[in-house]
């Protein structure tokens, strides 16, 4: 147990001097949200949702899953490209506590970006949501962000930490706008609106915007979510056995 906490203590450390970390998962969502809710009316709803308070969520989910996708992927990948993981085997840390390490450290840093944000919406732009709410959205957001670490532990599984980088980047920026963070689906065109419903950035999006609308999060969504963290998991699995093997 000694040697599973010091484990998570290093990677929450590594995690919190990684200057990419603090960009995608602190300093992005942050300015996005302040010029998006400086430009557009504060009047303005979103089904019925104050636009602050919407978009505070959206860039929430954004910076969670910018951090969990980018840290853990590029970390699992450099690790395996130096034989960290093949020297990991060799001491007496179990074999499962270093894939935990990596998720709890990710988690620990999460639940902070998700409190900083909360913070900034409800100091400087006025969001007043309910106690249950709150906290209802921060769980929501804390726990949902699942699929994006099995996401980020897949990618991890490439060799090249150039194509892991330019991957990440893409999948990241790509679902994120796809999936309704960067503005409502409500206008997007048609055809984008039917894509996102089946994009994990938008079901995760979803559970948090219906819990500030009043209502809780869909099990169709919730469904969704489950089978990308399924088909993620075996993926890597699969992949990580496969390269073992060879």
């Amino acid at each position: 147990m000694k040697a599973m906490l010091a484990q998570c203590k290093a990677e929450l450390l590594r995690t919190l001097r990684n200057r990419k970390f603090i960009m995608f998962a602190l300093l992005m969502p942050a300015v996005f949200y302040f010029i998006f809710t400086s430009t557009i009316d504060p009047n303005t709803e979103v089904g019925g949702m104050d636009w602050k308070a919407y978009y505070l969520i959206s860039m929430t989910v954004f910076g969670v899953i910018g951090g969990s996708i980018n840290t853990l992927s590029l970390r699992f990948a450099q690790e395996r490209m130096q034989g960290w993981v093949q020297l990991i085997k060799l001491t007496p840390l179990p074999s499962g506590a270093y894939v935990f390490s990596k998720i709890a450290a990710q988690s620990i840093v999460n639940l902070g970006t998700i409190v900083l944000m909360f913070i900034i919406g409800a100091v400087f732009r006025d969001v007043h949501l309910a106690a249950g709410q709150w906290i209802a959205c921060g769980l929501w957001i804390w726990v949902g962000v699942v699929p994006f670490m099995a996401l980020g532990t897949l990618l991890g599984t490439i060799r090249s930490i150039e194509v892991v980088q330019v991957l990440a980047q893409l999948l990241f920026i790509g679902m994120s706008a796809l999936g309704g963070l960067w503005m409502p689906i409500q206008a997007m065109p048609q055809l984008m609106q039917h894509i996102a419903l089946w994009l994990p950035t938008y079901r995760y999006g979803q559970g948090a915007w219906n819990i500030i609308a009043g209502a809780s999060p869909d099990w169709a969504g919730i469904a969704l979510l489950a089978a990308y963290v399924i088909i993620f998991m075996v993926l890597s699995s699969y992949i990580i056995k496969r390269q073992e093997a060879v």
